[in-house]
């Protein structure tokens, strides 16, 4: 059986955090929350620093600068209208999982926006892990419908882990 999120460290400081642990937990209750069952789902997580989600930011969003995370979705399930839930994916064989896509987080930016909320940097960034895991399912936050929903989900998800409304 595969795993749920298969994390990719690139910068060590995210050892420091159990990153893996981090990920495998909030992905697990995301998943959960919205009646998927984990095992069927795969995610890819890579923990970079600025500079790597700066290229990647560039890249894919012509926007040049760090960011704390980045979500690359297997598929664009997004709903036609605002306020409205995405279509969830179908489960793959726990042996050959429904990819889910990708998912990029940054330590600086993470770590700087933890110490500004006052925020523990590991329920700040298992925030950001369900927030990129929600934009993997088709969740978006451009329209005010859409981000009320998305973060609801996210309130919703984190009190199950005992974190505290982010918003």
């Amino acid at each position: 059986m595969e795993p749920l999120v298969d994390t990719v460290i690139e910068d060590p400081r995210w050892e420091g955090i159990d990153l893996p642990a981090l990920a495998s937990r909030a992905a697990g209750a995301t998943l959960a929350a919205l009646s998927l069952e984990p095992e069927g789902f795969g995610i890819v997580l890579m923990g970079c620093d600025d500079a790597r989600i700066a290229e990647l930011n560039g890249a894919f969003r012509q926007k040049g600068q760090p960011t704390n995370v980045l979500s690359f979705p297997s598929e664009d399930r997004a709903p036609e209208e605002p306020g409205l839930a995405p279509e969830l994916p179908e489960p793959g064989d726990p042996d050959d999982p429904e990819e889910l896509g990708d998912i990029a987080i940054a330590w600086e930016t993470c770590a700087r926006e933890a110490a500004e909320q006052e925020k523990a940097m590991q329920d700040h960034v298992t925030h950001l892990i369900v927030h990129g895991i929600l934009h993997l399912l088709g969740y978006d936050h451009i329209e005010d419908a859409d981000a009320e929903l998305m973060e609801a989900i996210e309130t919703r998800v984190l009190a199950t882990l005992g974190i505290a409304d982010p918003y």
